[in-house]
């Protein structure tokens, strides 16, 4: 009797075991049904405009991997847990920062702005579902981790991208995005992705899933690896925020926090960066930044941006950001608006920024008479400068800049706008005076600035200022 148990019970480890490995083998996606051509089965996928395929089954959790083709102006979509018309969407498309959706998006839920995958290249891709938990990986790099919360927000237009079961999808869009080696794993019910530590977002409070479902781009360009934020740690908040992130360095002399002093630093740096989902930008510092590096390693960026925070009074560095470098010096705080204007003119005719950053500050003893120092002739001579180089406005969250008034200006000329926080350290909110701005002043997604429509790799280098003196 004992050896007929110890005989059932190695069986039942065997069965066991084999049922497990069963279930958690990669079951090629090979039978596809197709409206226009009936089954197809290959392993090698072309998915056309218009064209939308179906593959059946009942995947609740999984691992679905492969790889994925994209040319210029091609899209597709990856459906999931669908039933031929429900499902969460994940997007396909490459090509330069538009506006337009990239590789990777949970379409509607998590729009991404750049692409870590190139077209006309062959790019791994994986898409995992644990519990409420939904992450997208491109090119081995996590781009998504969503958790679904309890109650989602979805308008009545995607109210069935909401985790359930079913089937696998593939709907072409644009062009034609080709997929290959595509398998998918059975997950235990129980499973759950350790990495994903941070708290659902409270969808019912939340304004970024809002303007994610109107396709409004939510990006803050300007965020600094500084005050204990690390790059890992910016990775991760901004996938669980849903804000696109521009991460910047200081490139010249002056700031805080890290500083690119030489074109050496600068592509060490950019490729520090280049593998993480993040816009790479560069905020000119001091006053000769944009001669301080070669065109070819500030080309390298998407954007470019600077403020003028820090001027040139009597031929010396001022930095309106420290008080004791503020020296009226018997000029009324009228006369000293003008020379901050007669900067803000000079510095964007004059070094080649694609955005007007931490916009119309003023130093603490000009600050509670900012309305009326900033004139409409005094905001018209910036806007006119904005306007005659394509520059962009940023909407500041952390100064709260620029005015509502400033903003109404701007947007009537026809200027773009891009947001940003000039963070301290890694707690530094969710772009909330943007988001109060974007109701208050209409703004639409046609109203925001992206790094396609730059023009600064065509302006000319000037060493406009000729000094090396620095105040202390």
């Amino acid at each position: 009797m004992r050896n007929l148990s110890l005989c059932s019970r190695f069986i039942l480890f065997i069965l066991l075991t084999f049922s497990i490995n069963h279930r958690l083998s990669a079951t090629p996606l090979l039978k596809w049904k197709s409206a226009k051509h009936g089954i197809i089965r290959t392993s090698h996928i072309k998915v056309d405009a218009g064209n939308n395929l179906l593959y059946k089954a009942n995947y609740k959790n999984f691992k679905l991997s492969g790889q994925a083709f994209t040319s210029r102006g091609s899209s597709a979509a990856l459906i999931f847990h669908t039933n031929g018309q429900s499902g969460y969407e994940v997007f396909f498309h490459g090509g330069p920062i538009d506006g337009t959706l990239k590789t990777g998006s949970l379409s509607a839920i998590r729009n991404l702005y750049r692409s870590l995958a190139p077209d006309s290249t062959w790019f791994p891709f994986e898409i995992t579902v644990r519990g409420h938990n939904i992450l997208i990986s491109v090119n081995n790099v996590q781009v998504v981790c969503y958790t679904q919360p309890e109650h989602p927000y979805r308008i009545p237009k995607y109210v069935s991208r909401i985790l359930s079961h079913g089937s696998f999808a593939l709907s072409g869009r644009t062009g034609s995005v080709f997929f290959r080696n595509l398998t998918a794993t059975a997950l235990p019910d129980s499973d759950i992705n350790p990495n994903d530590t941070l708290p659902a977002i409270d969808e019912q409070k939340d304004s970024i899933i809002r303007l994610q479902q109107q396709f409004f781009p939510v990006i803050d360009y300007h965020v600094h690896l500084k005050g204990g934020l690390n790059k890992e740690q910016a990775h991760a908040m901004s996938m669980n925020y849903g804000i696109n992130y521009g991460v910047a360095p200081n490139a010249g002399e002056g700031g805080v926090g890290r500083m690119l002093s030489n074109d050496a630093e600068t592509y060490t740096y950019f490729r520090e960066v280049t593998p993480l989902p993040f816009l790479r930008g560069v905020q000119g510092e001091g006053r000769h930044w944009s001669t301080q590096f070669s065109p070819q390693a500030l080309s390298i960026f998407d954007y470019l941006f600077t403020d003028a925070m820090t001027i040139v009074d009597h031929n010396k560095i001022c930095r309106l950001y420290h008080p004791e470098e503020v020296l009226l010096n018997g000029r009324s705080k009228q006369e000293y608006m003008d020379l901050i204007v007669d900067q803000i003119v000079k510095i964007l005719t004059n070094e080649p920024a694609d955005i007007y950053a931490n916009a119309t500050y003023l130093p603490d003893i000009m600050q509670a008479d900012y309305d009326s120092l900033w004139t409409d002739a005094r905001i018209n001579r910036v806007l006119d400068t904005l306007q005659r180089y394509h520059i962009a406005l940023e909407i500041n969250s952390r100064y709260k800049i620029p005015s509502l008034k400033i903003i109404h200006m701007a947007k009537a000329r026809g200027l773009k706008f891009t947001f940003g926080t000039n963070n301290v350290d890694a707690n530094f909110g969710k772009l909330e005076y943007a988001i109060n701005i974007i109701q208050k002043c209409g703004l639409t997604a046609s109203d925001i600035w992206f790094p396609s429509m730059s023009i600064r790799r065509n302006r000319p280098i000037v060493d406009y200022n000729h000094f090396t003196t620095t105040q202390k």
